[in-house]
């Protein structure tokens, strides 16, 4: 089965929904078989993913840099926590742990990270599936703002359609298992 990176809040929001789809998420990421990778917190959105998950009996591999273990609160309950240097350590440890990338609802970490990666598929630098869980609309305007750029010119039609998108939790992970079913 696949290993899932997910980018996502350490607040959990204000509309439970987001917190209810990352719970969603998490719970069929292991009943499906498939391993969580996320950045290690026990707080917030990032917490309540971790713990859908091993509830549900699956694994979770958190990454976190040494400076943020005590402030994220790290979740010292996952099958694998990793220990890093630093942020960038830890972007290239979750994604060479990962098949394919979710960005649920967040803050400009999850922002940084989601848009790294995605720019790392631009560049060739690996050509796994990326998804943005558009909960309760909270990236409808991120998605609109990306169509934009392909209208003014600032990004390819192509480039912008590999950006994968739901408004559901189950939606978007058959999207991704169907791109990872693909040959490549």
């Amino acid at each position: 089965m696949a290993r899932f990176c997910v980018f996502l809040g350490s607040r959990e929001g204000r509309d439970p929904q987001y917190l209810a789809d990352a719970q969603r998420l998490g719970d069929t990421l292991a009943r499906r078989g498939h391993t969580l990778v996320y950045g290690g917190a026990r707080i917030g959105m990032m917490g309540a993913l971790a713990d859908s998950t091993l509830e549900a009996g699956g694994e979770v591999i958190g990454v976190m840099p040494d400076h943020l273990v005590d402030r994220e609160q790290a979740h010292l309950g996952l099958t694998e926590l990793i220990r890093v240097r630093n942020m960038h350590e830890r972007k290239a440890s979750m994604a060479a742990h990962a098949d394919a990338f979710i960005m649920l609802p967040g803050g400009i970490g999850t922002l940084e990270e989601f848009f790294e990666a995605w720019t790392w598929h631009y560049l060739g630098l690996h050509d796994k599936p990326i998804g943005v869980l558009d909960s309760e609309g909270f990236y409808a305007p991120l998605l609109s703002f990306l169509d934009n750029t392909v209208e003014q010119g600032f990004l390819n039609a192509h480039t912008r359609a590999e950006l994968l998108d739901a408004t559901d939790p189950l939606e978007l992970l058959d999207i991704l298992e169907a791109q990872l079913a693909r040959p490549r």
